[in-house]
């Protein structure tokens, strides 16, 4: 299979994310242990045969793959929360920030300035996530439309931090596995301090519910993330872009069929802005050779793998 269709079906694959929590009907927290508990029950296993396969990588990466399940377990609760309070739709559209954010924080912090093209889309994200809310308008869609913008956008954030330690790891190429199982082991743990300080933790699996976490692990978190990975370094930039799409765009629409959600006519507006320029950020701005950004958390190649700059997005849960 082409590494572009390995791509389109890991995409459409996490674009269930949204719907498996929201069928669940777990907690915050709950969703977020069992989703890292069951794909490290997975994953840890195929990266130790990695490992024997490769070597072992040294502790630098493997300690920023760890700190990276910190961020990823808060993001996670964040997110699960934001699905209840605007919808599975909205807010994996919201978390799609990310791709905005992830240059931006890399000026902040590792002085990589961003492209043109990233800040002429900060004021379309910037009214993308206001409309979405429902501050400028009413009748917008959700129990809690605000709460619900608020979160999905740090969830996003968060996403950010989980990246950017994976990015500093250096995890390379050839091993996929390992960084993300380090992440999902990581952030199973923190989630389930996270459900003990916030009270909402459940430790005993809940039929039917568990099925649909347990779905949710396997689907997203191991063969959706690892297909992904391993297909979208390997295409050019501009495809790249466009498989972004995918998933936000399928979990709006998966939350209309499935679900019932109706967002608004401006909240749809919103979406349309957001989604708008994050494709517009994440293009190339001329020509490109070879293959694009390596759009998986933590990827870096050999040198001669490495565009200068990233500006790749990365996709979505």
């Amino acid at each position: 299979m082409s590494a572009r269709w390995t791509a389109a079906i890991g995409a459409a694959i996490i674009a269930f994310s949204a719907i498996f929590v929201k069928l669940s009907h777990a907690s915050d927290s709950t969703a977020a242990i069992f989703r890292c508990f069951d794909a490290s029950l997975i994953l840890v296993p195929l990266a130790w045969a990695e490992q024997r396969r490769f070597g072992p990588r040294p502790w630098r990466a493997r300690r920023a793959g760890l700190a990276a399940g910190v961020f990823f377990a808060a993001d996670l609760v964040m997110w699960d929360r934001a699905i209840t309070d605007v919808g599975a739709g909205l807010a994996t559209v919201l978390a799609n920030v990310q791709v905005i954010l992830v240059p931006l924080v890399a000026w902040a912090l590792l002085r990589e300035a961003p492209g043109r093209r990233v800040l002429a889309a900060l004021g379309p994200v910037l009214l993308g996530v206001l409309l979405i809310s429902g501050v400028l308008v009413h009748g917008a869609y959700g129990t809690a439309p605000l709460a619900g913008a608020a979160l999905g956008a740090g969830a996003g954030l968060a996403y950010v931090g989980a990246l950017l330690l994976l990015r500093h790891g250096g995890a390379d190429l050839s091993r996929p596995v390992a960084p993300l199982a380090e992440m999902t082991a990581s952030a199973t743990v923190v989630a389930a301090l996270i459900g003990i300080v916030l009270g909402d933790a459940r430790f005993v699996p809940v039929w039917p519910g568990a099925a649909w976490l347990a779905l949710l692990a396997v689907g997203s978190q191991v063969i959706g993330w690892l297909a992904i990975t391993r297909s979208l370094p390997r295409l050019p930039a501009a495809t790249t872009s466009l498989l972004l799409m995918i998933q936000p765009i399928g979990s709006l629409l998966l939350g209309a069929l499935l679900l019932g959600e109706r967002p608004s006519a401006s909240q749809l507006l919103g979406v349309a802005l957001l989604l708008g320029a994050v494709v517009y950020a994440t293009r190339p701005a001329g020509p490109v050779s070879g293959t694009g950004p390596a759009p998986r958390p933590g990827s870096a190649g050999r040198p001669r793998d490495r565009p200068r700059h990233r500006r790749g997005g990365r996709l979505r849960r």
